[in-house]
């Protein structure tokens, strides 16, 4: 196991990973999962569902998939709602399925969600692999600036680490790199929310709203392509 990562208990009682050499955790420690559940799944998924109910099929793109748990709450839902979920992750550096394993991720999904999870992930990082009938995944190998599809995604989790970590997912270049492969009248959510964020979004065609945050933090961005 690589010595910088570390498992951490957060507020909620569920997991997250330390990673020593960015010096941050993959998710808050105010609650791994309130934070993928509120940020992502609620704010992200099940707005855009709500939004498009002529639809049961929906395509995301995640920058950042890190241990796995915003795809794995989004697949649990899809499943057990009749949903196609075709999921893209962009990861430059994964982590050993062994690393996700220990997470405890497993009660927050179906069991068989899980297990095909962590069985297919090690092939999802070269192609796209089927959990189920209704859920694809393929996770990108490589960093965002170098991340290219044909693809057009209905739904973006940015879930890159803070800005104050990493300043070069967060500047323009990065974010207009990652709205190119958002549909029209997509959604774009992520955790945080900056001035330079919302000024980029705005300049990209994004129709800017702010969410109120998940614990210990007042706001989150969410945005829709308009044009």
């Amino acid at each position: 196991m690589n010595p910088e990562l570390k498992i951490v208990e957060t507020a909620d009682g569920s997991n997250t990973i330390y990673n020593a050499q960015v010096g941050e955790n993959y998710h808050s420690k105010n609650g791994a999962l309130q934070e993928s559940r509120h940020v992502f799944l609620n704010s992200g998924l099940i707005y855009f569902l709500e939004n498009s109910p002529a639809t049961n099929n929906v395509s995301v793109l995640e920058v950042g998939f890190g241990t796995g748990l915003n795809f794995l709450l989004t697949a649990g839902f899809c499943t057990e709602n009749g949903i196609n979920l075709n999921y893209t992750g962009i990861e430059a550096y994964p982590l050993s399925d062994k690393m996700i394993s220990e997470t405890g991720y497993e009660q927050y999904v179906a069991a068989p969600v899980w297990d095909n999870f962590i069985k297919k992930y090690p092939d999802s990082l070269t192609s796209e692999v089927e959990l189920n009938h209704q859920c694809k995944l393929q996770v990108a190998n490589c960093k965002l600036e170098d991340f290219n599809t044909d693809k057009r995604f209905d739904i973006i989790y940015f879930d890159a680490f803070a800005v104050a970590h990493q300043p070069e997912m967060w500047d323009e270049d990065a974010i207009s790199h990652t709205i190119r492969f958002l549909k029209l009248g997509g959604v774009f959510v992520t955790y945080a929310i900056t001035g330079n964020l919302k000024r980029t979004l705005k300049a990209l065609d994004c129709k800017i709203e702010k969410v109120q945050g998940a614990a210990g933090k007042r706001e989150m961005m969410r945005a829709v392509k308009i044009s």
